[in-house]
C-alpha cells in the first residue's frame, strides 16, 4: 500500500503542481457547465419571420399581431412581394414566412373558410418544423376566435407534462450536461498519463521501480477518477442552487453509477494512452473517442431515431446509461431496480475497459 500511494502521490502533484494545470482542473469544467447550460438548446427562440400580407384587413392584422406578441420571435419583416420572400429565405434573413392571401378578409366575412401558407427554410430542418409548428398553434388560436361560428371541440384536450411541468429544456439540459463534462474531463486527464510519461522520458525509470504493473495502473487511474468525482460533486451542487434544476431521487444510486461510468471512462481513456506515444497523440486520440461517445449517448438526438445499426452500437456506450441514470435521478426519482437495469451493464463495460487498458499496457511495457 506505501508503494501504491506513493505512486498516486506522485500522480496527483504532476496534474497540481503546474498552475496551468490546476486552472484547466477547474476553469474549463465550470465554463463547459455554464455556456454549454444555455447555448446547448433544441428549443427555437429570437428568431426573425416575414409576413406577406396581400389582405392588410383586420383577420389578417390580428394574426400579424399575435405573431408579433410570441415570445418565440425577434422580429417580424414585412414582405411586399413573392420575390422578396423568396431572396429573404434564400439570405437566410428570416427561417419562415406568412403568406395572406389579398381575399382572405373578404372569404372571412363572407362566411367562408380561410387559409395562409408558410414558407419554411428547409436547410434548417428541425428549427423550421419547429417554427412551423409555432405559427400553426398561433394561427389555429387566431381562427378559432376570427370563425366563432364554428362548434369548438366537444373534449378539449388537457395536457399534462411529467417531471417537467414547465417543459424547462434546462431541466433536461443539465443533467445530460454532468454526463458530456465528466466524459471530456476524465478522458482527457486519463489519456495524458502514460503518454506524459513517454513523452518527458521517465516512463522507463517508472518500469524499473519497485512498482507491480496493477500498482502502476491504479496509480495512474486514480487521480482523473478523483477528478471526475470532484466535477460532479461540484455539478449536482450546481445545479439546483444555481439552474434550480432539482434533485429527486437517491444521492447513493447517483453516486453508484458516476462511479461505475468514470471506472468505465478511465478504463478507455487508459487504453488510448497506452497505445499514444506523445500527448499529442494522446490528445487526438481522446478527442476521437470523446465525440461518438457524446453522439451516441442520446444527448444531442434520440437514440431512437438513429438507424437500427447505430443503435445496437450504442449499447457499447457507458454514456448512454449515465445519462439515463442521471435524468432519472434529477427528475424521476428513478427507484433502484430501475437504476440497476443501467447500472449493470456499466459495470460489464467498465471491466471490459479497465482489462482491455491493463492488457495493452503491459503489452506495450514488454
Amino acid at each position: 500500500m506505501s508503494a501504491l500511494r506513493a505512486v498516486v502521490i506522485k500522480e496527483f502533484w504532476a496534474l497540481l503542481r503546474d498552475p496551468r494545470g490546476r486552472i484547466t482542473l477547474v476553469v474549463p469544467p465550470l465554463l463547459q457547465l455554464l455556456i454549454f447550460s444555455f447555448a446547448a438548446t433544441l428549443e427555437v427562440r429570437n428568431v426573425d419571420i416575414g409576413v406577406l400580407d396581400r389582405s392588410s384587413g383586420a383577420a389578417s392584422s390580428e394574426i400579424v399581431s399575435r405573431l408579433a406578441g410570441s415570445p418565440n420571435f425577434a422580429r417580424i419583416v414585412r414582405l411586399e412581394s413573392a420575390a422578396a420572400l423568396e431572396q429573404a429565405i434564400d439570405r437566410q434573413e428570416v427561417i419562415a414566412a406568412l403568406v395572406i392571401d389579398g381575399d382572405f378578409d373578404r372569404s372571412l366575412a363572407r362566411g367562408e373558410s380561410a387559409t395562409v401558407g408558410v414558407v419554411l427554410d428547409g436547410r434548417r430542418s428541425n428549427a423550421a418544423q419547429i417554427v412551423g409548428s409555432y405559427v400553426a398553434q398561433i394561427a389555429g388560436e387566431a381562427g378559432a376566435e376570427l370563425r366563432p361560428d364554428r362548434p369548438p371541440p366537444s373534449a378539449p384536450a388537457v395536457t399534462t407534462n411529467w417531471f417537467n411541468p414547465n417543459l424547462e429544456y434546462l431541466w433536461f439540459n443539465l443533467p445530460s450536461l454532468i454526463v458530456i463534462i465528466v466524459s471530456i474531463a476524465g478522458l482527457s486527464i486519463t489519456a495524458q498519463a502514460v503518454a506524459r510519461e513517454r513523452e518527458l522520458g521517465t516512463f522507463d525509470q517508472l518500469m524499473v521501480s519497485p512498482l507491480t504493473v496493477p500498482q502502476i495502473l491504479i496509480g495512474k487511474m486514480l487521480p482523473p477518477f478523483a477528478v471526475g468525482v470532484v466535477n460532479g460533486t461540484v455539478f449536482l451542487i450546481l445545479a439546483p442552487l444555481v439552474f434550480g434544476v432539482p434533485f429527486t431521487g437517491s444521492l447513493a444510486l447517483f453516486y453508484l453509477g458516476l462511479v461505475a461510468y468514470l471506472l468505465a471512462v478511465v478504463g478507455i481513456g487508459m487504453f488510448v494512452s497506452a497505445l499514444s506515444k506523445t500527448q499529442q497523440q494522446a490528445f487526438l486520440g481522446s478527442f476521437v473517442v470523446t465525440v461518438p461517445v457524446i453522439l451516441l449517448s442520446g444527448f444531442a438526438s434520440p437514440i431512437e431515431n438513429m438507424p437500427g445499426w447505430l443503435q445496437t452500437v450504442t449499447y457499447a456506450n457507458p454514456a448512454r446509461y449515465f445519462l439515463d441514470i442521471s435524468l432519472g435521478q434529477f427528475l424521476k426519482a428513478q427507484p433502484a431496480d430501475v437504476v440497476f437495469a443501467d447500472l449493470w451493464p456499466l459495470v460489464a463495460i467498465a471491466a471490459v475497459t479497465l482489462t482491455a487498458s491493463g492488457w495493452l499496457f503491459r503489452a506495450r511495457m514488454e
